[in-house]
């Protein structure tokens, strides 16, 4: 299987639609249950389903040019991080329609007032990613692989052709900094 994939992922690279749509159609169980782990962790008071969110991610990763993943690792990765974008832009827009962005009148029980921090807590969150990927972006692929994609360290490193010490020393320096960037808001 993962010959298969590696395989797949040279042919996409040059540019073979086909190749593009056979790796989707491999990896789509793992893609779904990376859609589901993406919404369970970000997606609470959203309407998105894990289908949906994984269909508009291949969309989206279908219209970009450029992107050549080496392996399966960076493949998912670079999903997860589509994924995470499309849920931040979708809480956006829930949140804009709901401060008004189109008029309706509603009770008070259609929509939770719970639901606005959340959104806040995903900007926060996508924010300080962004800015480490502008920093060192190596910590940041840790934080994908590890975060959302759910690899362990020990595929991490296989991935990255590094040590194991070395991914986990990685993984808290992220950490690190993005809980200190999201505590003391210096977040752009």
């Amino acid at each position: 299987m993962e010959g298969r994939i590696s395989a797949l992922l040279e042919s996409t690279a040059s540019g073979d639609r086909s190749a593009a749509d056979a790796l989707f159609s491999a990896l789509y169980a793992e893609l779904h249950g990376l859609a589901e782990r993406e919404l369970a962790r970000r997606g609470k008071g959203l309407t998105l389903g894990a289908t949906t969110l994984l269909h508009e991610a291949y969309l989206d990763m279908a219209q970009r040019e450029g992107p050549v993943f080496p392996d399966r690792g960076r493949f998912m990765a670079y999903a997860a991080r589509v994924m995470r974008s499309l849920i931040i832009d979708y809480a956006r827009n829930r949140r804009a329609l709901k401060r008004g962005g189109r008029f309706e009148i509603t009770t008070l029980d259609e929509e939770s007032a719970g639901s606005a921090p959340v959104t806040e807590d995903l900007e926060e969150i996508h924010a300080a990613l962004e800015r480490l990927t502008g920093i060192d972006s190596s910590l940041a692929e840790v934080v994908d692989l590890k975060f959302f994609c759910g690899f362990s360290f020990s595929e991490i490193a296989a991935i990255r052709g590094a040590s194991e010490r070395t991914v986990q020393r990685n993984w808290e320096k992220a950490r690190l900094f993005l809980y200190r960037s999201i505590r003391d808001g210096a977040i752009d």
